[in-house]
């Protein structure tokens, strides 16, 4: 599949932008207006510049308010076009976007756009271009993609087709079963942008809030096997304009964008080759794909990804601290055994409870934890994934565009291989088979079969690497990104979504903290690992007999957990004794507990009852204020 980028998305000059798009590995890019006409470069340099860099100038973007005009106005937008045309030639390009009028056209009359559109294809034909007609969702008389397609069926000129572009079309709620009405060929161009789910006006969505494929809530799978069953054969390209996006770095931004993009090729070929996928059964004609399409028209190159399930579970998690004796006397008064120092690594070690196994490194210089920064104190370094094929797992990766992290490994060691996180966190893939995974002989044997493991680990994001972090654990380990909340802090909202396997087995919220948020003496947002236990009480009994400094409850929140629930007095007094909060939905009860924070790691001890899903959000402003209070000195 051919893709390609929009300059649009991307910060830095024109040159950065061709150069990280190159370097990231995309086949071509669009050209946007104001890129090209800030650079001090001519046409004929920047052409030549693409293909040193490998790139094809697939599409000159955007051509705004031609059509519904009088003839007057017309003439003179033919007189702009014209000029555009003759640079396109300079550039080397062959194909325009022709948006629809929002701001010039007083003429709604579909016969006087036709004829426009016929005689700018006249035009277009002199100079061997191709226009790509598209329906703006704001636009002031066309705004609907299937609008568009009957304007340019009805102009009937070869060099006059229409651009199909997801946002535009998603925005609105648009039916999308008349896709299938569109010849592959007079499609012109695809973009492609996924967004949150908003309520504001389209425009303002559209201009700052556009995200890449698999970071907000449509499915693009969908929408791109629509148009691939249509038989289209173009680039496939990213029309993304976000705020952070623009201000971020550039190559990672390329990075992210192709990521995307090999992930919705995958996700699409699969959807082309399943069964129903152009099948004349009911239940393709139902949602709206063609009842009679045929895949084997599909003409674009899809490629598949190697398959991967998602995580039995997490294997592991590892700290990194310069503070061991704090962090492993925390460890030890949660209940976790110690089972020993690896056998070659005498600063790594193990503990573990039940299956709940945490590795602790003690690093004494700033230990290196990314390819651009570097974190001292006490800090999350990296999660160990039970998967059913490391090396599948490990491929996939590689072939999304992580980095693999390098690591030291005698001869004899099991050999774990793991990637970066956009947060420049660690994810190693693991064998999932059995009770102890092979590489916890290193460290000695300690059996425990306690029934305890890793409830969940809350992972704090930058601002500008969020979504890239959603789509980062959607594609390489098939996590599910559920509905996002915001958390009232005494520093602001922190914004919580959680990522997740479809049986539970794996639960990781990601919190974008506030940037007025205080911060530890890491410099990091905390970050926290929960622990299952089948009765908190025993477990808090433990914590309370080894000296556990527990996170602090007020009184007031007791008070208002006794109006808001009917619970019996003695077990109200058991919570209030213990610092221990509460939750109850239909499905079950939560109980939890907190430690103080090192560094910028805290733990959380859970017991969930029947089928409680949740991670207690009534409960996290109380969490938050406490630590606000405890990291104030208050």
């Amino acid at each position: 599949m051919r893709t390609s980028i929009a300059t649009v998305c991307l910060s830095g000059t024109l040159d950065e932008k061709l150069r990280a798009a190159a370097r990231a590995g995309f086949d071509g890019v669009e050209i946007f207006e104001q890129d090209l006409i800030v650079s001090p470069d001519s046409p004929e340099a920047i052409a030549a510049q693409a293909a040193e860099l490998g790139l094809t100038l697939d599409l000159f973007q955007p051509f705004r308010d031609f059509e519904g005009v009088d003839e007057e106005q017309f003439v003179a937008n033919l007189a702009r076009a014209e000029a555009k045309f003759r640079l396109m030639k300079r550039l080397g390009m062959d194909t325009m976007l022709l948006c629809s009028n929002v701001g010039t056209a007083t003429i709604g009359d579909d016969g006087i756009v036709v004829e426009q559109l016929r005689r700018l294809g006249d035009l277009a034909e002199r100079y061997g271009v191709d226009v790509a007609y598209e329906a703006l969702a704001w636009g002031r008389f066309v705004s609907e993609y299937d609008r568009a397609w009957d304007l340019v069926k009805a102009a009937d000129h070869p060099r006059i087709g229409t651009c199909l572009d997801s946002f535009h079309i998603l925005s609105r709620g648009t039916d999308l079963s008349r896709i299938s009405e569109i010849p592959g060929e007079k499609i012109f161009f695809l973009q492609l942008a996924d967004a949150p789910a908003l309520s504001m006006d389209v425009l303002s969505w559209s201009r700052h809030h556009r995200v890449f494929p698999g970071e907000g809530a449509w499915d693009l799978t969908d929408f791109l096997t629509r148009v691939a069953l249509t038989g289209y054969a173009g680039p496939v390209s990213l029309e993304v304009f976000n705020d952070s996006f623009r201000q971020a770095d550039t190559q990672r931004t390329a990075v992210d964008g192709l990521r995307s993009l090999r992930w919705l090729e995958a996700a699409t070929a699969e959807q082309v080759a399943a069964p129903d996928a152009g099948s004349t059964g009911t239940a393709a004609a139902t949602d709206g794909m063609p009842a009679k399409a045929d895949a084997s028209q599909v003409r674009l190159d899809l490629q598949r990804l190697p398959e991967v399930a998602e995580p039995r579970g997490v294997d592991y998690v590892e700290l990194d601290t310069d503070d061991l004796g704090a962090l492993t006397r925390q460890i030890h008064q949660l209940g976790f055994r110690f089972v020993g120092f690896h056998r070659t690594k005498p600063h790594v070690q193990l503990w573990r409870r039940g299956q709940a196994r945490i590795v602790v490194t003690e690093s004494t210089d700033i230990d290196l934890v990314s390819v651009d920064s570097a974190v001292s104190g006490t800090h999350l370094r990296g999660i160990g994934f039970a998967v059913a094929d490391a090396d599948a797992a490990m491929d996939r990766a590689i072939l999304l565009q992580a980095t693999e992290v390098p690591r030291d490994q005698a001869h004899d060691e099991e050999v774990l291989r793991g990637v970066f996180a956009p947060d420049g966190s660690e994810v190693f893939f693991g064998d999932g088979t059995g009770i102890d995974p092979t590489w916890t002989e290193e460290f000695g044997n300690v059996p425990d079969d306690r029934r305890s493991a890793i409830d969940h680990v809350n992972l704090a994001q930058p601002a500008h690497h969020y979504d890239e972090a959603v789509l980062f654990y959607t594609s390489l380990l098939a996590l599910h990104a559920q509905a996002s909340n915001d958390v009232p802090s005494p520093s602001g909202l922190v914004r919580s979504q959680v990522m997740a396997s479809s049986d539970g087995a794996i639960r990781m919220p990601l919190n974008l903290a506030p940037r007025s948020a205080e911060t530890s003496v890491t410099g990091d947002y905390p970050e926290h690992v929960a622990l299952a236990c089948d009765d908190i009480f025993t477990a808090a009994a433990t914590a309370v007999s080894r000296g556990l400094d527990f996170l602090p409850v007020p009184e007031n929140y007791y008070e208002d957990l006794e109006a808001r629930f009917d619970l019996a007095p003695e077990l109200l007094q058991r919570l209030r004794e213990n610092n221990i909060l509460y939750d109850r939905d239909d499905r079950g009860e939560f109980l939890h507990f907190y430690t103080s924070t090192i560094g910028s790691v805290f733990f959380e001890m859970v017991e969930r009852r029947n089928d409680y899903q949740g991670y207690g959000a009534p409960n996290a402003p109380v969490r938050l204020a406490a630590q606000h209070r405890r990291n104030s000195g208050r």
